[in-house]
């Protein structure tokens, strides 16, 4: 028998805070664009503060190259419910990057939380057709 009396609704899961999309394709992750940046380091550290309920994705090339190292972050359903809009955030080729996108995302993200001012040192409209 379940510890769940009558008339209580079932606990729900946490719904996860925000969704991280880091682009992985022709220019983005590689020496081609930015050499001498270890991309490695930058995408372990990225998974490795992220919080358990943040999705992370990867994918291949976004389109808009000349922003080599694009992580989008779409906001949870509640953020997008709250005005949160996905950003798009180019050139992150440094830690400070990856940990003020980080701390954005462990916070809620677009809707929910305040991004860092740095975000907007970062963040870009992508154009709406190809690269």
């Amino acid at each position: 028998m379940s510890a769940r009396t009558a008339g209580q609704p079932a606990a729900r899961a946490p719904q996860p805070r925000c969704t991280v999309t880091v682009c992985r394709g022709c220019c983005c992750g590689t020496d081609r664009r930015n050499p001498g940046i270890d991309h490695d380091v930058l995408e372990r550290r990225l998974r490795r503060q992220l919080a358990h309920d943040v999705r992370v994705r990867y994918t291949d090339c976004l389109g808009p190259c000349t922003h080599a190292n694009i992580i989008v972050i779409n906001p949870s359903a509640a953020g997008r419910a709250a005005g949160g809009r996905t950003t798009w955030i180019g050139h992150v080729l440094d830690t400070g990057a990856v940990d003020d996108i980080t701390a954005w995302a462990n916070a809620g993200g677009p809707g929910m939380a305040e991004p860092p001012a740095t975000i907007d040192l970062y963040a870009f409209k992508p154009p709406r057709h190809g690269h």
